[in-house]
């Protein structure tokens, strides 16, 4: 397209999301959600990649689902057309691959014709992924080199099939069909018709590479009954092949320990990674749900005053990983060089806290085993005595005050700065509430008093069989006494500890 054509500075970029497991997409995916002023998403998209689009970014809903449209597709090239126009950076995210019946060129084609900009970003396509995450390849030297893709849901308005069944038949190779699994009857038969073996392998797999992923297998001659008996819906794609046969062998991602266990992660949004791709590793299906959200505090001055006069003490003590962020980026609004954080000792509670610190450059020359405040006080005992000497607490507004207290009485002189408060996370972007209200869970997890505190909050319907987990025994008395029972307490207080804590109540080794 020559630049003299093009009638407005936006761009839209028509990016597959693929197939579900949030670990698939592109980096130039993440990049442009990044920065994109409006995300237009379908309804088989991770909602948990809207997270990465900017706080102040438009998104639509302009999913489809069988004879359910939010937007018709004339509706959605309009907006398209109407967004990049407007001179905006539009994402149009789509489930798997654009180009791989997503009807990304119908977009793009929209998009020309108006004189916009438009980038296509490729996805990985459930065409294959589906069949990876299930233990069979589509394609295997000692039973295919042909693969043949086609779609079980065709144009409504076409008055007769358009699927070549005859051709489909004789193909020699694996079969893969994306999409019209209530169709996979009709289709298996007009296959078995037009001179296919009625013995051939067929797989379905629904919410391939995700933890709700389920699988199914069969015949030509079987696999409608199969689908009818087990209550199998979209979406799901079929594999139709003797490459099926190789599932026995290869179903890695099924065998994983916590495989089909629907587990929910209550951290804030920005810190709900690392626990999360955790448990996904060990296939559980996550549902990021975080109850609380990181503000500064409340008094800003006095938090900047305490920071810029941190050189003046003797030691200062963190007692989390946002502590030490908030912390250094008040200090680097006052000073250029970590040099002028001057002689004073660092104390952090936990590996984790003691990381951040680490990340910043600095020395951790106290830090207890256990990761509690009552620890602290242990190790500074054991370092020698803390008469009169001047400590600093960075923490948490509304955090104990076990440590201060107890520093006092041993004669410290104690100071304690509010770097940062948590408040009740308020916006659901992802729609994981909805999906909890809908789904339940097999456990929901919490990292913090207060992420349980506006759990509760939510006044959530939980089911009899609702199981938590506790990153350490401040946090369970806390669930306790909001009426919650700790099925499971981390013995070592941080996420590693917590991922094992999960893992050993479901395999049966706690």
């Amino acid at each position: 397209m020559s630049a003299s054509k093009v009638k407005s500075k936006g761009i839209c970029y028509l990016a597959g999301a693929g197939p579900g497991d949030i670990g698939l997409v592109t980096l130039r995916l993440r990049e442009v959600m990044e920065m994109a002023d409006v995300v237009v998403y379908d309804a088989l998209c991770n909602p948990e990649i809207l997270k990465w689009a900017p706080s102040g970014a438009e998104i639509i809903y302009a999913g489809k689902r069988a004879a359910r449209h939010a937007l018709k597709q004339e509706e959605t090239n309009a907006l398209l057309v109407e967004k990049t126009k407007e001179g905006k950076r539009v994402v149009r995210l789509k489930g798997g691959d654009p180009f791989v019946f997503g009807r990304g060129g119908e977009e793009a084609l929209e998009l020309v014709r108006a004189g916009l900009r438009f980038e296509v970003i490729p996805g990985i396509s459930s065409t294959v992924a589906a069949g990876a995450y299930a233990g069979i390849p589509v394609t295997h030297r000692e039973h295919t080199s042909q693969l043949t893709i086609f779609t079980g849901h065709e144009d409504p308005t076409k008055p007769e099939s358009k699927l070549d069944y005859d051709q489909l038949a004789k193909n020699p190779g694996t079969k893969v069909m994306l999409m019209g699994v209530e169709r996979i009857g009709i289709i298996a038969a007009e296959l078995v018709k037009h001179g296919a073996r009625a013995d051939l392998p067929v797989a379905l797999v629904r919410w391939g590479t995700t933890g709700r992923q389920q699988t199914i297998t069969g015949t030509l001659a079987d696999i409608a009954a199969k689908v009818e008996a087990a209550g199998f819906k979209a979406p799901a794609v079929a594999i139709i092949g003797d490459v099926v046969k190789l599932r026995e062998s290869l179903n890695w991602f099924e065998t994983r320990p916590l495989f089909g266990k629907r587990i929910v992660v209550t951290r804030t949004r920005k810190q709900a990674g690392a626990l999360s791709s955790r448990l996904r590793e060990l296939g559980a299906d996550v549902i990021e749900l975080p109850t609380i959200r990181i503000e500064p505090p409340t008094d800003k001055l006095a938090m900047a005053e305490m920071v810029r006069d941190a050189h003046g003490y003797d030691w200062l003590v963190f007692t989390s990983p946002n502590g030490v962020d908030a912390f250094f980026e008040a200090f680097y609004k006052v000073y250029k060089d970590a040099r002028e954080i001057g002689g004073v000792r660092i104390a952090a509670i936990g590996p984790a806290t003691a990381a951040k610190v680490r990340e910043y450059r600095l020395t951790v020359e106290l830090q207890p085993e256990e990761f509690v405040a009552e620890a602290v006080v242990k190790e500074f005992q054991k370092d020698g005595s803390v008469d009169n000497l001047r400590i600093l607490i960075a923490r948490a507004q509304e955090a104990r005050d076990v440590l201060p207290e107890a520093l006092t009485k041993l004669g410290a002189i104690v100071d304690v700065v509010a770097v940062y408060r948590t408040v009740p996370e308020t916006e659901d972007v992802s729609g994981a509430i909805a999906r909890f209200r809908e789904e339940g869970a097999d456990m929901v997890t919490f990292t913090s008093s207060s992420t349980a505190e506006n759990f509760m909050a939510l006044k959530l319907p939980l089911t009899p069989n609702f199981k938590t987990a506790s990153i350490g025994p401040i946090t369970s008395a806390t669930m306790r006494r909001l009426g919650l029972k700790v099925d499971a307490e981390a013995k070592q207080y941080d996420i590693p500890g917590l991922v094992e804590a999960i893992l050993a109540y479901f395999t049966g080794t706690l």
